[in-house]
């Protein structure tokens, strides 16, 4: 572990290497699990106000499950999630004519249905960021590197490719921290 500003910053997204093999695992992270994916407070009102522009490119199932539970959930924990699917799925998960997953709301990003106010926002972070998850306390954000089986593809094809955790999230990282955040890490990358 080490520091960098008000994060702690786990070595494994250095050490480790990853690129999303969709065609290997089908997007089964947004289809897996028993929750949906984590959504910050920020997030939450604007899930709420581009649900109109988002909801054309969603599966008639995840409208239902948003419009019975809401654009967001929040689980026992007071934690804040996207809602499922009849326990499954997430709400805004999209499927691909070859039956890999995608995101709704990125596919309306894509597609430049989002307005000038949310043209950051091309999913909730959380999901950008994967495999890195980021874990706010108090003083700090503890920023690490998920490692769950259904993407062993994923670690298999980022060997290959020599693509280490936070090169392939190098976008994510930068909205999430800002540029120099993410300078400072490839300077203590370069270093190790």
């Amino acid at each position: 572990m080490f520091q960098l500003g008000k994060t702690i910053v786990s070595e494994d997204i250095i050490e480790k290497d990853f690129v999303c093999n969709l065609n290997a695992c089908k997007g089964a992270c947004c289809i897996e699990g028993e929750a949906g994916a984590p959504v910050t407070a920020e997030e939450a009102p604007i899930l709420e106000s581009i649900y109109p522009k988002v909801k054309p490119f969603l599966r008639a199932e995840g409208i239902a499950a948003i419009e019975k539970h809401g654009t967001y959930i929040t689980t026992s924990n007071k934690e804040l999630e996207t809602p499922l699917v009849e326990g499954k799925e997430c709400a805004y998960v999209t499927f691909t004519d070859h039956g890999i997953a995608s995101c709704g709301i990125e596919d309306a990003y894509n597609a430049g249905a989002l307005t000038e106010e949310t043209v950051d926002f091309i999913k909730p972070i959380s999901c950008h960021l994967y495999p890195v998850r980021v874990q706010a306390y108090s003083e700090f954000s503890a920023v690490n590197y998920h490692r769950w089986p259904i993407c062993d593809d994923a670690c298999t094809l980022g060997k290959e490719l020599q693509v280490p955790v936070y090169k392939f999230v190098k976008t994510a990282l930068i909205r999430k921290f800002g540029e120099n955040w993410y300078n400072q890490l490839e300077k203590v990358a370069s270093e190790m």
